[in-house]
């Protein structure tokens, strides 16, 4: 994205249902476990690198011998060192014992992280905190194995104060107060010893997850390991968080994502399941699995931008989703250029909307063959050789306008030389526009908060001299903060609210946002905050055409020649390209859960006070 989103996270899980002699002689290799968790990590590092984590359960430990083992890394490149420091452990060992590679069970038990029962996480911090201590998976220590608890996961909770007041643990550190991870690892640990107590060892861990997710307010895809060699993966109710797993007779896995499971394991992609929503993978110490419900029902909202963005574009439905929001966008492109392709350039920023500018030049290439196809009817039979020819060979014009040189850093800090620097983050192509003629065409994920736009791209875009520059979302317009797993989280860094609030002032309507602040501060008093969505109101006012335009005007700077227009896609189109991720609450408003309501409430309040924190 031109803007970049941060997201939070991913998760690989793998459960070896055979010895490990096992796979050394099918595979060989000792490290068949290892291997393949190294994969289902490294093929999904798209979805975090603030840090990562490996956990590991050695199954049939003798007493007093260890069993559950972490690692956790926040350097760059976190996934290669984690396993780089794994293999210098493997070295040392093979220094003592040059033959242990023929021996699995000796292996497992020289080698901290050679197990039967794995977890990796990749993590983006949306809580802006990039400290090791945050980092996934979390550990509940216990001297019972049973209540050995090792959580990761991919969500955001909003109510992580209500939990931590539930279990009574207000008194915790404030790092730990500050993370929903960890108020999930307490709840889910809390109700775990209750089933021990009760059951003396034999884990009912539908009931034990259905009693905790409950209390959940948020989207989440979560797993666990337990110290007595026991699993499971979750996910909440409505779907928001994906989540996918792969089971045959060698081992039980799960990702946040289909290609990296289906890569992994050279599987193809009818062999890999997604997780029902409101579902676990629950997998007992024995190697037998369930799919069980632990929540009830309730409509499916999986996240959108899952499909417009994060997940990676080589999963085939999400290939043909992408093309397909790019092919919906090309009737308000063209109406836009006015049919002219003759005098339009298409392009694409950054390489994540390749796939999105494929569906859009489809949907022009259809235009312009409907055009050839009537001018030649027009012609009855006069014509020769040439003019036919020339008329077939029409294309639209596509050129690599833009290309990412390197990742700038800078330490000007006057704001004009640092906006200065900021615009040579991408080279242009020269050449490729007739200036004062071609008009361009550049499609893009989505537009968050313009700065990058405004301040790199279109003055960039404008050295080439076109007449007018279209700036295509495959994104609705962005008016919503997220609480789910997004870092979107404050209402004055989308540049469609600010757009709203000028358009506001312009038509003498600005005391409408002391007047949606006053029904949120007064349904704050009387803890309704998150019964209704106040700032809908807000959007209400405009339609989508008049705030793009004034989104337009905004993104032009000072020394812009060309004319600027942006063109957004909308959300009935988002459903029809995208038909079974409705999660559409930053484009809506409509959130799945009450948290949302309190959290957008809370992010537009923060807004008129002039706080510049997260609404939750």
């Amino acid at each position: 994205m031109s803007d970049e989103i941060r997201h939070e996270c991913g998760i690989a899980y793998l459960r070896l249902r055979k010895p490990l002699n096992y796979y050394y002689q099918t595979y060989g290799t000792a490290f068949y476990g290892l291997n393949k968790l190294y994969l289902l990590m490294e093929k999904q590092h798209n979805r975090g690198q603030d840090g990562a984590g490996i956990a590991t359960v050695k199954l049939d430990t003798p007493a007093g011998s260890p069993y559950l083992k972490r690692i956790r890394s926040n350097v760059g490149q976190s996934i290669s060192d984690i396993f780089k420091q794994v293999q210098q452990e493997i070295t040392e060992v093979e220094k003592l014992q040059p033959e242990i590679r023929q021996h699995p069970e000796l292996l497992k038990g020289y080698l901290s992280y050679m197990g039967e029962l794995m977890m990796g996480h990749l993590r983006y911090g949306t809580q802006g905190r990039n400290n090791i201590e945050y980092c996934h998976p979390f550990i509940k220590s216990d001297i019972n194995p049973t209540r050995n608890l090792c959580l990761a996961g991919n969500f955001n909770l909003v109510n992580t104060k209500d939990l931590f007041h539930f279990i009574h643990r207000d008194e915790m550190a404030e790092l730990k107060l500050d993370s929903d991870l960890a108020a999930m690892m307490e709840v889910i640990h809390h109700f775990l010893c209750e089933e021990e107590e009760k059951k003396n060892g034999d884990i009912n861990w539908q009931e034990v997850l259905s009693n905790a997710t409950k209390l959940f307010d948020g989207g989440f895809v979560a797993e666990g390991l337990c110290g007595n060699g026991d699993s499971f993966v979750m996910r909440d109710k409505h779907g928001i968080r994906p989540a996918y797993y792969y089971i045959d007779h060698e081992f039980i896995a799960a990702a946040s994502e289909r290609p990296p499971l289906m890569t992994a394991f050279k599987t193809s992609s009818e062999n890999v399941i997604e997780l029902p929503p409101g579902h676990a993978l629950i997998v007992k110490s024995n190697g037998d699995y369930s799919i069980e419900k632990i929540l009830d029902s309730a409509e499916k909202k999986a996240c959108s931008f899952e499909r417009i963005y994060f997940s990676r574009g080589s999963d085939e439905d999400i290939y043909k989703e992408r093309k397909q929001l790019g092919r919906l966008l090309s009737e308000k492109v063209l109406q836009s250029i006015h049919h002219d392709l003759k005098d339009t350039i298409f392009s694409f920023i950054p390489n994540t909307a390749e796939t999105a500018f494929y569906g859009l030049i489809k949907g022009a290439e259809a235009y312009l063959n409907e055009i050839k196809i009537k001018k030649i009817q027009s012609w009855d039979k006069s014509f020769d050789e040439e003019k036919l020819r020339e008329m077939i060979e029409r294309r639209v014009r596509i050129e690599k306008i833009a290309i990412k040189d390197v990742k700038m850093r800078t330490f000007i800090t006057e704001e004009s030389a640092r906006n200065e620097m900021v615009q040579h983050v991408y080279d242009i192509t020269y050449g490729t526009i007739r200036s004062g003629i071609d008009s361009l065409v550049i499609i893009d994920d989505s537009i968050v908060r313009g700065t990058t736009l405004r301040e790199s791209i279109i003055r960039m875009l404008d050295r080439l001299g076109p007449k007018k520059i279209v700036i295509v979302s495959s994104a609705p317009q962005i008016r919503f903060p997220d609480c789910y797993g997004i870092d979107m989280s404050k209402m004055g860094d989308f540049i469609a609210f600010q757009a709203t609030v000028e358009l506001l002032k312009e038509s003498a309507q600005k005391q409408l946002l002391l007047d949606v602040y006053a029904e949120c501060y007064q349904a704050a008093k009387s803890n309704q905050l998150s019964s209704k969505n106040f700032v809908k109101k807000i959007y209400k006012q405009f339609s989508v055409e008049q705030i793009s335009a004034k989104i337009a005007q905004m993104l032009r700077a000072e020394g812009v020649n060309a004319e600027i227009e942006v063109i957004y896609q909308s959300i009935e189109n988002l459903h029809e390209a995208c038909p079974h991720n409705t999660g559409d609450w930053y484009f809506s408003g409509d959130y799945p859960t009450p948290g949302g309501n309190m959290v957008v409430n809370k992010a537009f309040m923060n807004y008129i006070e002039g706080i510049d924190s997260r609404g939750y």
